[in-house]
């Protein structure tokens, strides 16, 4: 049995919708749950949204409650943005697999990568400033269970894609040197 590259983008197509609605939700949740906290009941530090425990960080001061929920947020917002335009641009049918460099889709690999290059910036800064609140004394869950961790991960995948890019502009200028010529 063969499976054909159209039938591998159908399912990375509806992969890539089911992510896109676990991050919206996911940052929904984180938005609303820091929201509902700050504003009507403080409360629910104690099973902020994925049952993290965060009240003694909001009873520690609800300044840095707000900038680790502002973190966790940011990269789950980015997170969306990032699987947004996966969908969009497998949705839109711009994927043209018989010439396959386009600026279009050069442009789409060079957003991704600064989408993961920022993923990563604020994963990596969530993890040193959650640190230094353990370090002033602070309880603090893990940096995993608050959706912070694998900044490395996020900036290797960044730079990945940001040489991929070049590779397709290197693609896109062979190309239309081919078409001159024809």
């Amino acid at each position: 049995m063969k499976i054909s590259t159209k039938q591998i983008l159908k399912v990375l197509q509806v992969l890539a919708w089911l992510i896109f609605i676990g991050v919206c939700i996911e940052a929904g949740g984180s938005i609303f749950s820091a929201f509902y906290t700050l504003v009507i009941n403080s409360y629910n530090a104690k099973t902020y949204w994925v049952g993290n425990d965060l009240s003694a960080l909001y009873e520690y001061d609800r300044i840095h409650f707000l900038v680790v929920t502002l973190l966790i947020s940011i990269t789950a917002v980015l997170k969306a943005c990032m699987f947004y335009l996966i969908v969009k641009i497998l949705n839109d049918k711009k994927l043209n697999l018989s010439q396959p460099f386009s600026n279009e889709v050069r442009r789409f690999i060079i957003t991704i990568s600064c989408l993961t290059f920022a993923i990563g910036f604020f994963t990596a800064w969530g993890v040193k400033y959650t640190g230094w609140l353990v370090k002033q004394g602070v309880p603090m869950p893990d940096t995993e269970g608050l959706r912070l961790g694998g900044a490395d991960v996020w900036f290797f995948m960044s730079v990945t894609l940001f040489i991929i890019a070049q590779i397709f502009k290197r693609g896109i200028e062979i190309q239309s040197e081919n078409e001159l010529t024809v």
